[in-house]
């Protein structure tokens, strides 16, 4: 077997970018877990005894043989690049060729490995500068074991320096978490002082991976899109390598980008720090303000006050719309066309976000049906076969009203169970989303006099472009309005309610609010129906602009559970 390791040319260590990589427990972690996953590894153990300084990660990947790990741990020395041009077309997580050899300056380095198909595994010793001082042959599966042994043990300063142990194995968990969101298809097992710490199983997703990470979350509080996108016009063609590389678990086989998107449903999950809000490109968690800032964005007025919401995206695309050689970490890199990657994550969400044909079924599982329904038999077979479901799901305004329930509450039904969906909040998401769409004064005849407005209050109506002028002594008129208040006779109050601060937005939501329809207000059947058709085309149908939650959903199935409704009609007392 061919030696692959080699020492890059001087021409192109001097391109790439010099840093500390090593500077602690977590990071030594993340350089050998990254290691494994370049060699193709699936399974990958990890186990640290942090008060001895000491980190073993073993995998199943393909292994090395004796010419590649005398070499591995040289300085500059890697298989994952060979020229400058290289660096301009990464398809690894890793390409310096420096961790080893950082790591053999810091510490005690041993390395056992043998390669798929080889016959003999070796274990390596390594000296100070990556130099060879032991070699030996030794049993071994095929894959590879990097051992690293009293790590900072020449400078005592250093680990002085560093937080306490049990920082460090929060911050080594939450680096293999990250990791392992990336690559969903790798089992895990993370060990602490010879016990099991915590395993994470692969899942077949992402979004099947998450709830593993955060407990709290159920899988019927996400949504997982994936999108097959085209490249932006200015690039060239996707690298089929690095989309497989990331998407191994998928059939993506073309030339295309990916986008892979989980996101928390804002009407059943969100956070009060926006700590879930995280961006990964080909396979590795990296920071991106702008790409973060766009996410937050497409949340906006669909969550509660002061709450954040839970996304994890992951863009599988072309190497030459990356440069990784920003932070000698790679946690930040320079993205070509963030415009054109910030309208897709955009569309991305709007449409995780919708209710559609493709996501209704999924929709109708939530956390809070859970909590009503306590139904402790198991999930059982129970009648319930409509006529034509597969036609129903075709359409995408498949709620069809069938009831009022204390004038506030429209009961719908759909292919899958039935919805209580609140009226007043509903209407409100269809106003907000027209008046963002659309926002128009009209003129009112005659004006609208208001008394004693303060100074800020005119310059806030003046800001949402309304015309007022004096009108007498501390006496205001008011010639136009927002075109949804020109029905109501309550419009004074709304505009004094405009004056009270906030931008545009702010007062297209005060808008909304006051103009749709009140609870209590008794409805005919096709208004309800117009309202549901109304509100299932908006962008964000899930909450309303102060992210409350707009409907309650009742499966099927949940319903037969909870009246024990599992034997089959007609076997049954008759029935």
């Amino acid at each position: 077997m061919a030696s692959t390791i080699q020492a890059l040319p001087t021409e192109v260590v001097y391109l790439i970018t010099a840093g500390e990589v090593i500077d602690s427990l977590a990071s030594v972690v993340r350089e050998l877990v990254e290691n494994s996953l370049d060699a193709g590894a699936t399974r990958i153990v990890v186990s640290l005894w942090p008060q001895q300084w000491r980190i073993r990660v073993a995998d199943n990947g393909c292994g090395m043989n004796l010419d590649d790990l005398q070499q591995a741990a040289t300085a500059h020395s890697t298989s994952k690049i060979r020229s400058s041009a290289d660096l301009w077309k990464i398809n690894s997580l890793g390409f310096r060729g420096e961790a080893l050899h950082s790591l053999t300056t810091l510490a005690d380095l041993e390395i056992l490995s043998r390669p798929v198909g080889g016959k003999l595994g070796w274990r390596i010793i390594y000296g100070d500068g990556g130099e060879v001082v032991q070699v030996e042959v030794t049993a071994i599966a095929p894959g590879t074991v990097v051992t690293v042994s009293s790590l900072f043990g020449n400078c005592s300063s250093r680990r002085q320096g560093l937080p306490t142990a049990a920082q460090q194995m929060k911050a080594v968990q939450a680096t293999i978490h990250q990791i392992a969101l990336c690559h969903p298809h790798v089992t895990w097992q993370i060990w602490q002082n010879d016990r099991q710490w915590f395993t994470i199983s692969p899942a077949a997703t992402t979004g099947q991976l998450l709830p593993q990470i955060l407990p709290q979350v159920r899988q019927g509080d996400l949504q997982e899109v994936k999108l097959e996108i085209a490249n932006p016009p200015n690039s060239s063609l996707s690298s089929t390598d690095a989309i497989n590389r990331v998407s191994a678990h998928s059939s993506l086989l073309t030339q295309h980008s990916a986008l892979n998107l989980v996101v928390g449903l804002p009407d059943r999950c969100h956070r009060h720090r926006p700590d879930w809000v995280r961006v990964a490109i080909n396979g590795r968690i990296v920071k991106t303000p702008e790409l973060e800032q766009t996410i937050l964005s497409a949340f906006h007025r669909t969550l509660p006050r002061d709450r954040y919401p839970i996304c994890f995206l992951h863009l599988a695309i072309s190497p030459d719309q990356i440069n990784w050689n920003r932070n000698p970490a790679k946690t930040e890199i320079y993205l070509n066309e963030i415009i054109y990657w910030q309208e897709q994550i955009t569309q991305a969400i709007n449409q995780a976000l919708s209710i559609s044909s493709t996501n209704l079924k999924e929709a109708v599982h939530t956390t809070r049906v859970s909590k009503l329904l306590k139904a402790a038999e198991a999930k059982g077979g129970y009648n319930f076969n409509p006529q034509n479901p597969k036609e129903d799901y075709k359409n995408p305004n498949s709620l069809k009203a069938v009831a009022q329930v204390s004038n506030t509450y429209i009961v719908a039904e759909h292919p899958g169970g039935m919805w209580l969906v609140e009226q007043h909040i509903a209407h409100e998401r269809v106003l907000y989303e027209q008046l963002c769409d659309n926002w128009q004064l009209v003129p009112v005849e005659p004006p609208i006099i208001l008394y004693q407005l303060s100074p800020a209050q005119l310059s806030q109506l003046q800001r949402i472009g309304l015309e007022i002028e004096p009108f007498g002594e501390q006496l205001w008129a008011v010639r136009n309005i927002p075109t949804p208040l020109q029905q109501r006779d309550d419009y004074a109050e709304a505009i004094l309610e405009l004056s009270w601060g906030g931008d545009l937005q702010t007062a297209q939501v005060a808008v909304a609010c006051r103009s749709a329809i009140r609870n209590g207000t008794p409805m005919n059947q096709q208004e309800m129906q117009t309202l549901l058709d109304n509100w299932q085309r908006t962008r964000n149908p899930r909450t309303c602009p102060h992210g409350r939650p707009i409907y309650l959903s009742l499966e099927e199935s949940a319903l037969a559970r909870f009246f024990r409704r599992n034997w089959v009609i007609g076997k049954s007392h008759g029935i």
